[in-house]
């Protein structure tokens, strides 16, 4: 064992200002046209029935994290749980979501940058990117959560503001109030397929969990966090996609250009506050941009956490994804692993990308919905009534919800996540002669000693 520990430094609230950075506040408007047209400008009632499919995930969370505040997420859960070969393939599919996650931002950086200066190549940009977020990460987590509060200030403010005009502008009877929440019969299988597209905006709460082991009382901070961060994102969104209906309501007109819908609904409250379209649109643009950097910053603190965790447990390399910085108290070389894999966002595709992370993402719900089920409720001890509904019932309903997502991801998602497998698998069984030294179950001296910690 290392005798190098990370630092207990994360607060409850700490923990949540990463859980929102890591979602971004302001990501409702990537997805706004493409999910109001496919649920007949009715999103806010998508973002219900998506928030309502996340919550029973995130309670499985919450209850693994208070069983098990380790770093890992799901993989540390599976690991203990199922085994250390089941552990490792979740893993190698959750990595996915997260190493493929800075990935992603790096990307929308580099375009939506280039498009406001266009002299300058989009590769400059994300290389910035990409250094000073690596840096960022190497100096430590409490820094990156100085840099949290700050960015989340900013998108949480220019929200603020786009309520404030919207509902001050705009006509408020009693016929346009409800015509967002009106659903009509035809409308269903429209919702359905909004609702899950819109589990990308959720996706990172979990990411939480990967802080167990820099968390202040991590049994109870980290199911707090987990829960208070979902519950206040979706509020976000909902309130948000409510007042962009209310400014915008004509969403037929959204139909020939999705993507620049939410740039439409920000000019349109700009205009309406006689503020000015252009003003809401740099504003819009400045706060945005900044919460796609705090998404980059998080996502790749999550995983270098991850790989931490499996080099502990020896299936991946310990001299190189085992190592604490002894000052910063950093996974460093996770990190600048992680950093040197952020370079394909120069040549990779960014539906590609956002495929491989709804997959990973998938996968470890769905395995950790299941590990609920075997932790507390395996073995002969008998069960009570309460503890088949917490521990039986809530998960139950996560995983058959998570599976049900899995209908949702296109055939793009559907190869790229089973061939990842298939080299994960690969590499379990061949090139490691399947792990016999993973730990198959809870090592209690070993988890004893990190709690105490």
């Amino acid at each position: 064992m290392s005798a190098i520990k990370m630092k207990r430094v994360l607060t409850t609230p700490a923990l949540i200002a990463f859980g929102l950075a890591y979602m971004v506040p302001l990501g409702i408007f990537t997805t706004y046209g493409e999910v109001t047209v496919a649920s007949n400008g009715h999103l806010p009632i998508a973002y219900i029935i998506t928030l309502a499919m996340i919550f029973f995930t995130a309670l499985s969370y919450c209850r693994m994290a208070n069983k098990l505040p380790i770093a890992g997420s799901a993989y540390s859960y599976v690991q203990r749980t199922f085994g250390g070969k089941v552990g490792f393939l979740v893993g190698w599919a959750q990595i996915l979501d997260y190493l493929f996650l800075p990935i992603l931002n790096y990307l929308v950086l580099g375009i939506y940058l280039n498009e406001a200066f266009p002299s300058i190549p989009a590769y400059v940009f994300v290389l910035g990117s990409l250094c000073s977020v690596s840096l960022l990460n190497y100096l430590g987590i409490k820094l990156i959560n100085s840099v949290n509060f700050t960015l989340i200030i900013i998108q949480i403010f220019f929200i603020g503001l786009f309520i404030f005009l919207t509902l001050s502008n705009v006509s408020l009877t009693p016929e346009t109030m409800i015509k967002p929440l009106q659903v009509n019969a035809g409308d269903f299988n429209g919702l359905l397929s909004g609702a899950a597209i819109l589990c990308l905006a959720f996706l990172g709460f979990d990411a939480i969990a990967t802080l167990a082991e820099e968390s202040n009382d991590a049994q109870k901070s980290l199911p707090r966090a987990i829960i208070w961060t979902v519950l206040i994102a979706g509020c976000i969104f909902l309130v948000v996609s409510y007042c962009a209906h209310l400014a915008y309501p004509v969403w037929q007109d959204f139909i020939d250009n999705k993507d620049t819908a939410s740039l439409d609904v920000v000019r349109r409250v700009g205009d309406i506050s006689q503020l000015g379209g252009d003003f809401m649109y740099n504003f819009f643009q400045a706060a945005y941009l900044t919460g796609v950097f705090a998404s980059a910053m998080t996502a790749q603190t999550s995983v270098s956490r991850i790989f931490y965790a499996m080099g502990r447990e020896g299936v991946l390399p310990k001299q190189i994804f085992y190592k604490i910085h002894p000052r910063f108290r950093t996974p460093y070389l996770s990190i600048i692993f992680v950093a040197s894999f952020s370079l394909l966002s120069l040549v990779l595709d960014l539906s590609l990308v956002v495929s491989m992370i709804s997959f990973g993402a998938l996968v470890a719900f769905t395995f950790v919905n299941l590990c609920v089920l075997k932790s507390h409720l395996g073995g002969n001890n008998a069960k009570t009534a309460s503890m088949l509904f917490k521990y039986g019932l809530l998960p139950a309903i996560g995983f058959f919800l998570s599976l049900w997502l899995w209908t949702s991801l296109d055939a793009t998602a559907m190869i790229v996540g089973l061939v990842w497998l298939a080299v994960g698998f690969i590499y379990l069984t061949y090139l490691t002669k399947g792990f016999s030294k993973v730990l198959p179950s809870i090592d209690h001296k070993e988890l004893s000693s990190i709690i105490k910690d």
